[in-house]
């Protein structure tokens, strides 16, 4: 429905009234109860509940990096730019020629009505504070660093007029892209820099409101089914179920006919998505609900079991109820699938990969690299760094360890916020960084360049 034009002043009286009232508010809370700690590993820390109609919103201003500045590496490894001048980078996928391919994106227009009234619109206004809710650029851009010195010497558009690209992948000769509301594909040529033409839709998306609108992508080893990640179409319910079909899910769409499934299910947003090499499980990062207080609820990597429920809405970390969806389910409580690590409370982990190769140096070898955007649901801010975390026979073996901080500055300012995140067939770290529009690459600090393998025709 449409606003008139008289009821529009109404609207402006509550900014510097209402509005300033809610800010205050949103800026109160009873505060951690917990040591940060408490809230990761196999056997997390869960306080009771305290939910709040206004939720706590704190978010470190995005400000940018200063000139020459870049984030802080862990002892042994050594960090530069190995592309700038992007727009808003957020996801990260390696061709098998060493391409390096960007999603540029940001979140699609909400349709009208679907904007979550005053609570949602107070919320947006943060979420631009941080550095989103920009117009997407809806664009894949192809970086390629040939001569190996961890910096691209070629950015170029690949392909654009996409709608919030997110998941890539390549299968066989065509290279597949899940939009926010569609997978969809493109004719691949090795060492191609532009593909031309409309693409062929696979398989459509739950979109519409999109409160959480990112759709990564995984092909399996065959490259008959591709496994995408789709979140809540709210927090925790508030907007029916009925909003919910296919999504906070893992799904399985078949490569040749574009039927699709659920794979797994009650993962409130499964975003960054791989496959654990020491068993050839299906591993993900799920940010878990928010405005419940800030040592709730720990978001999680898990492996996903074919037809597992993971309990959102209905609990979280396996029986846990959350009282406040209506009605409860305790049938599905019952069968609620443990996560198996937790990753802090409102750490926002999104990238999420496995460590393939020694390259980063022994202590950085076997296990998961994590990117954590960083809050906004809590009154200390927590994330805004790159985590590993340690496995051993394909299970978390540890604490995590800081690959990568110095996000925010000393004023809580973000000059960066990391999210994809890839280990590239030459042995470094890249993270998409995209509030600082860069992508960073991490190596060891004895690393000498590496030449990249031979490209092909330059489409």
């Amino acid at each position: 429905m449409s606003i008139s034009r008289s009821s529009r002043p109404a609207r402006r009286l509550l900014v510097p009234g209402m509005l300033a009232l809610l800010l205050a508010v949103a800026a109160c809370d009873r505060g951690s109860q917990l040591a940060e700690s408490a809230g990761y590993g196999p056997d997390p820390q869960l306080p009771e509940p305290h939910a709040s109609w206004f939720p706590t919103l704190k978010i470190a201003d995005a400000v940018g990096w200063p000139q020459g500045a870049a984030p802080r590496p862990a002892a042994g490894l050594e960090v530069s730019a190995f592309a700038g001048g992007l727009q808003h980078p957020r996801w990260l996928y390696e061709l098998p020629n060493g391409d390096i391919l960007v999603a540029e994106s940001d979140a699609p227009p909400k349709p009208e009505g679907a904007s979550g009234g005053l609570r949602g619109w107070v919320q947006g206004l943060f979420m631009k504070q941080a550095g989103s809710r920009t117009p997407s650029a809806n664009r894949i851009t192809l970086l390629r660093d040939a001569d190996g010195d961890g910096a691209a010497e070629v950015k170029t558009t690949l392909v654009d007029k996409l709608s919030s690209p997110i998941g890539m992948a390549l299968v066989g000769d065509r290279l597949y892209v899940a939009n926010a509301d569609a997978v969809v594909s493109f004719p691949y040529q090795e060492g191609a820099t532009r593909l031309e033409g409309p693409p062929t839709r696979l398989a459509a998306l739950p979109a519409g409101r999109n409160h959480h609108w990112t759709k990564s992508l995984l092909a399996s080893e065959d490259g008959s089914k591709l496994y995408v990640g789709v979140g809540s179409n709210s927090n925790a319910a508030e907007n029916g179920m009925e909003e919910e079909e296919n999504r906070a899910a893992v799904l399985e769409i078949d490569v040749k006919t574009g039927a699709s499934r659920v794979f797994a299910s009650g993962l409130r947003n499964p975003v960054g998505i791989d496959w654990n090499p020491a068993n050839g499980e299906l591993w993900v990062s799920v940010n878990e609900r928010d405005e419940i207080g800030d040592d709730l609820v720990p978001d999680y990597m898990t492996s996903v079991k074919e037809g597992g429920f993971y309990g959102w809405p209905y609990s979280y970390y396996g029986q846990h109820v959350d009282t406040r969806v209506e009605p409860p389910r305790p049938d599905l409580v019952a069968k609620a699938i443990k996560p198996d690590y937790a990753l802090g409370s409102h750490t926002a982990s999104l990238g999420f990969t496995f460590v393939r190769t020694p390259a980063l140096g022994e202590r950085f070898a076997s296990g998961a690299i994590v990117g954590q955007h960083g809050s906004w649901n809590r009154s200390r801010p927590v994330g805004y760094r790159v985590i590993f975390v340690p496995f051993a026979d394909g299970r978390p073996s540890g604490p995590p360890e800081e690959v990568l901080t110095g996000f925010l500055n000393a004023k809580g300012e973000a000059q960066g916020r990391p999210v994809g995140v890839l280990v590239d067939r030459r042995g470094g770290l890249l993270v998409a960084d995209d509030v600082g529009n860069t992508v960073w690459r991490v190596k060891g600090a004895a690393s000498a360049p590496v030449p990249g393998p031979q490209t092909g025709s330059s489409g």
